[in-house]
C-alpha cells in the first residue's frame, strides 16, 4: 500500500468562474485567470487498501460524511476508472483554508486529491492531465495545479477545458490581503449559487461576454506587471459577477455590510494614491490586491473601519507538490 501526499495551494480568480456550460464535465461558461496563494493550502494523503469495504475519508481528523463524502468518492471513482483500480482508498486531508467561506477551499482540496489519488493509483499524469482531472472535482481546482498566475480555458469539451500557467515565477511586488469577515460555511454553496444565477439572471449572458472579452486585457496587464490595471479589471469583474446574483430570481447575496465597508474603503484608499483593489468570490470575505509596501497603511485603515477584523497576507504561491509517503 503505497502512500502519496500532495500539497496544493488555493487560488483567487481575478477573472471569475461563475457558471457551467456542462455540469457533468464541469465545463465553464468563461475563461478564468487566477493567482495561486502561498498562505492557504491543503495537504492530502491517499493510499488504496484491499481490506476496505468503502472509501475512508478524513478531513482535519474528522470522518467525512454526507454530501462532502459523496463528492470525494465520486471523484475517486474517476481515478479508479482511469487506472483500472478496484480497491477503495484511505483519504486523509488537512485543510489550511477557512472552509467554505469564499476562499476557494475546494480548489486546493480537489487539486491535492487529484495529485495524491492519481499517483497512489499508479498514474503518472502530466500537469495538463492533472488539471483536467482536478476540474472534475471542482472547476477552480484545475488552476491550483499551477503556481503564480494561471488561466483556465473554458474550452468546449473534456480535452480542451484545461488550465495552463501564465507566469509561474513572480518576481515583482503583488499580494492579496484576505479580510476575513466570516469564517463559517456559507448558506448557499458556490455550485448552487452559480447555476441559479446562470439560469435566472437576465444579465448573466452579458457578464459572460464581458468577462471573456477581458481575458487578453488581463494577460497584457500581467505581462506588464501593471497592478493597477490588474486590480481595476479584477474588481470590476467581481462586482459584475455579484450583480448576476443580485438580479437572479429570487435574488441572493454573499456580501454583507462589512464586505461593502471593505470594498468602499479600497475606493477611499485609492483616492489617497494607494493601489488597492477588491475582489470577492462566493462568500463575504474580501481579498485586496495590493503592493506589500502598502500593507501597514491598508491594515491600519481596516482596523479603524472594522475593529477586530482579521487580515491574512498571502503572496504568490507555488504549483502542486506530490511526494511518496505521508510527510510533505
Amino acid at each position: 500500500m503505497t502512500h502519496f501526499t500532495a500539497r496544493a495551494h488555493t487560488n483567487i480568480a481575478l477573472l471569475k468562474y461563475w457558471g457551467k456550460a456542462d455540469t457533468t464535465l464541469m465545463l465553464p461558461t468563461t475563461t478564468s485567470i487566477s493567482l495561486t496563494l502561498d498562505e492557504f493550502y491543503t495537504d492530502t494523503t491517499v493510499w488504496f487498501d484491499a481490506a476496505l469495504v468503502a472509501d475512508d475519508v478524513m478531513l482535519d481528523d474528522e470522518v467525512m460524511t454526507g454530501k462532502g463524502y459523496d463528492k470525494v468518492t465520486r471523484f475517486l471513482d474517476l481515478v479508479r476508472d482511469m487506472a483500472g483500480e478496484t480497491r477503495y482508498a484511505h483519504v486523509h486531508s488537512a485543510n489550511h483554508v477557512p472552509t467554505a467561506a469564499g476562499l476557494a477551499s475546494s480548489a486546493s482540496a480537489f487539486a491535492a486529491l487529484a495529485g495524491a489519488a492519481s499517483r497512489a493509483a499508479g498514474l503518472a499524469l502530466s500537469p495538463a492531465e492533472l488539471s483536467r482531472l482536478a476540474r472534475r472535482g471542482s472547476g477552480s481546482a484545475s488552476r491550483s495545479i499551477f503556481g503564480g498566475f494561471a488561466q483556465w480555458d473554458r474550452g468546449h469539451d473534456d480535452l480542451t477545458s484545461v488550465a495552463k500557467p501564465l507566469v509561474e515565477t513572480i518576481d515583482w511586488p503583488i499580494q492579496l490581503l484576505t479580510v476575513i469577515i466570516n469564517d463559517q460555511p456559507k448558506k448557499i454553496d458556490s455550485r448552487g449559487g452559480m447555476q441559479h444565477a446562470k439560469a435566472t439572471s437576465p444579465f448573466y449572458d452579458d457578464w459572460v461576454n464581458r468577462s471573456n472579452a477581458l481575458v487578453p486585457v488581463m494577460q497584457t496587464a500581467i505581462a506588464n506587471h501593471d497592478i493597477d490595471q490588474i486590480g481595476q479589471l479584477a474588481e470590476a469583474n467581481a462586482l459584475q459577477m455579484h450583480a448576476t446574483n443580485a438580479t437572479a430570481q429570487p435574488a441572493f447575496n454573499y456580501l454583507t455590510d462589512s464586505s461593502w465597508q471593505v470594498i468602499n474603503l479600497a475606493t477611499t484608499l485609492r483616492e489617497r494614491g494607494i493601489s488597492v483593489y477588491a475582489t470577492m468570490d462566493a462568500g463575504p470575505n474580501v481579498k485586496l490586491i495590493s503592493r506589500p509596501a502598502d500593507t501597514e497603511v491598508i491594515t491600519a485603515a481596516l482596523a479603524e473601519a472594522i475593529p477586530g477584523v482579521v487580515v491574512r497576507t498571502a503572496t504568490p504561491g507555488p504549483s502542486i507538490k506530490i511526494v511518496e509517503g505521508d510527510q510533505i
